[in-house]
């Protein structure tokens, strides 16, 4: 088992920048990708980012391209999004999501087994 608790969501202008935390504890010797996932009042989950236990392959969304960055920290159990040029529909509430992998990085809600409690992330226009 692994449990994830994200942090570092709350409120921002737009234009401004958050970098939200993921600490996994529990089964943390074993390899596992981490994938940032968001959802918006009255939408469903989207898929915002992934990275590989290594750190050498990650994704993505288009609508995020160019402006969040996902990484991580395995001496410290711990993935990071830091998202910049924050937009109003940037709003969501975002959840870090794992499941073990070394080299795989799924980019579908329903591949991940771990899920954390979500952060709350406004963005005023």
């Amino acid at each position: 088992q692994v449990q994830l608790v994200e942090s570092g969501g709350g409120l921002v202008q737009a234009g401004g920048s958050l970098r939200l935390s993921c600490v996994a504890s529990g089964r943390t010797s074993s390899t596992y990708a981490t994938g940032w996932f968001r959802q918006a009042p009255g939408k469903e989950r989207e898929f915002v980012a992934a990275i590989s236990w290594f750190g050498g392959t990650t994704y993505n969304a288009d609508s995020v391209k160019g402006r969040f960055t996902i990484s991580r920290d395995n001496a410290k159990n711990t993935a990071f999004l830091q998202m910049n040029s924050l937009k109003p529909e940037d709003t969501a509430v975002y959840y870090c999501a794992a499941v073990h992998s070394t080299y795989f990085v799924p980019r579908t809600e329903s591949e991940y087994v771990y899920w954390g409690q979500g952060t709350q992330v406004t963005v005023s226009s």
